[in-house]
């Protein structure tokens, strides 16, 4: 398709169109459990999907250095008897090969997450996941050092340094959660950062750096000190309105002060916005705050005026975790009232971050062990059998969207492509019985249900002209009705374990969208008039880009 007049020419509703640059911030970077579950046939087959259809660009996880990829190695083998102890360490990639080569096979990128430490470097083992990561500072800073910058080196000598220049290397996963991820002070990650940053700028001073990947917004002081007490893990503010509260970042001015005043490089700014309070809770008192719908837009703006007053105003900012919750038994995960609700996080989010990374792309993910049953209320937008839930399909819409905002609405986007000239668009409808509100936890997919009684329903209407008249355009709308796999599993019985037949029962159900077409008229203008139910997400895009 083309337009018939210059982009210029174009009108919404009879008004004239901004025409500005629109990041795809929502697919630049996807997350995952660890580097060990990438060696999985149907987690590699996960992943060419969201490349291939949700358009997918880089894949962040955890354990690179773990254990179960045998990267550092101390001892050779053992078996039944004691293992050989090698005179020196030992580096091997044959395992992280396999899971770089599928990731770049597949047409993407990893965004490296250095982490966690090897058994052999570790201080304390075992603090976190029922896979045992050892997630504490090195015993040997000079080791780990050799650590990074053998496998820095690995890479360019594998994949070239032009390639390698194109990833993003990441210090470290959430230091500030002690003793799950990091069982030393702020400090010592600091030391951590600079001793690691310094390593690969002295291999090539093109290669990206960042940190701190602190994991949430507080609105208190528990991570003001060195480290933070377990009785200080969860909030200390009251919240009668969580609005009102002084939500700040963790760790990043501290971060950013720490590094300009040693001169140590920062390439990027890393940290995580889930919407809640907290994201971890040993104690067993958490009394989540759940933030309101607009808090992730509200935390970009705020980073992004840190970025900008900073001795680092050039550096990149990128969210390499965010959910509508940080808990991979989130029964909302799995439902209809994520999709609205992360079409509207992202689309403001497109102009204040180069990435936001939505964590993560497969349920495949077992931090906790895998999951109880097909939907336990896991992160992915597949479900441990590759069914789409229904922010599968939400991702699979923005990513029709084009490269070019022609007009930001309050329920949604209409763009176009800068290359073809194609029109796309996407449409919302979080209800207002919902006012402003967030998502909040829940532990069971029918205690959910509830929102689906939220209303009213909403008419969208709109008029794009300037366009080539008779062109089709594909109408997609995933609603309750449609597209709602989680629900057709709770209306089956939600059986623990699915039959063959009932696995593709679902995987018809999952996909089964309302679909109609749209046709540009003689006049060259394009009349949208669609209604959408509470929680509805509909797409307009050329028909060629979307598969029945």
């Amino acid at each position: 398709m083309s337009l018939s007049t210059p982009s210029s020419g174009i009108l919404v509703d009879g008004r004239p169109t901004t025409d500005v640059p629109l990041r795809h911030v929502w697919n630049e970077c996807v997350g995952a459990g660890r580097a060990n579950e990438a060696l999985r046939a149907d987690w590699q087959a996960h992943f060419r999907e969201a490349v291939d259809v949700l358009g997918v660009r880089q894949v962040r996880f955890h354990g690179l250095f773990h254990d179960d990829m045998f990267v550092y190695r101390t001892s050779n083998g053992g078996g039944f008897g004691p293992p050989k102890q090698l005179p020196e360490p030992v580096f091997t990639f044959a395992y992280v090969d396999k899971v770089f080569d599928a990731i770049l096979d597949a047409g993407a990128r990893p965004f490296v997450e250095l982490g966690f430490m090897p058994r052999e470097l570790a201080t304390e083992t075992e603090t976190v996941f029922w896979w045992g990561a050892h997630c504490s500072p090195p015993n040997d800073m000079d080791r780990w050092v050799e650590l990074v910058s053998t496998t820095v080196r690995h890479w360019i000598d594998r994949y070239g340094l032009e390639e390698v220049r194109r990833w993003r290397f990441e210090v470290w996963n959430e230091p500030n959660l002690v003793p799950h991820f990091w069982t030393g002070t702020r400090t010592q990650y600091f030391e951590l950062y600079e001793a690691t940053a310094t390593a690969i700028k002295e291999i090539d001073s093109r290669l990206m750096v960042g940190g701190p990947s602190t994991s949430v917004f507080v609105p208190d002081a528990r991570y003001a000190g060195e480290y933070h007490a377990p009785s200080l893990e969860v909030a200390t503010a009251e919240a009668p309105d969580p609005g009102a509260l002084d939500w700040q970042p963790v760790w990043i001015r501290e971060f950013v002060a720490w590094c300009a005043r040693r001169e140590v490089p920062v390439d990027f700014l890393s940290t995580h916005l889930y919407p809640t309070d907290y994201a971890a809770d040993s104690t067993g008192r958490g009394r989540a705050i759940s933030r309101q719908v607009d808090a992730t837009s509200r935390d970009l703006r705020l980073l992004r005026e840190i970025v900008a007053d900073s001795p680092y105003p050039d550096a990149e900012l990128h969210i390499t975790e965010w959910s509508t919750s940080p808990s991979s038994r989130d029964a909302i995960h799995d439902t209809l009232f994520a999709a609205p609700y992360i079409v509207r996080a992202f689309l403001q989010g497109a102009p204040l971050a180069q990435s936001i990374a939505y964590w993560t792309f497969t349920d495949i993910f077992e931090e906790g062990g895998a999951g109880i049953g097909p939907f336990h209320g896991g992160f992915g937008l597949v479900n441990e059998q590759g069914l789409h839930k229904p922010t599968f399909h939400a991702m699979a819409m923005l990513a029709r969207l084009g490269d070019r905002m022609l007009q930001e609405l309050p329920d949604g986007a209409i763009t176009r492509s800068s290359a073809t000239g194609e029109i796309s668009a996407i449409f919302f409808n979080y209800p207002a019985d919902h006012g402003d509100a967030g998502l909040a936890s829940r532990d069971s997919y029918a205690q959910t249900r509830t929102l689906a009684d939220l209303g009213p329903s909403r008419r969208v209407r709109h008029t794009v002209d300037g366009l080539t008249p008779g062109t089709e355009l594909t109408v997609e709308i995933l609603d309750w009705e449609h597209g709602n796999v989680a629900e057709a599993w709770y209306r089956m019985g939600s059986p623990l374990n699915l039959s063959r037949e009932q696995t593709a029962e679902l995987r018809t159900a999952a996909d089964d969208l309302r679909r109609s077409t749209l046709v540009v008229g003689d006049d060259g203008v394009l009349e949208i008039d669609l209604e959408l139910p509470a929680w509805a997400v509909a797409s307009v895009a050329p028909a060629r880009q979307v598969s029945p």
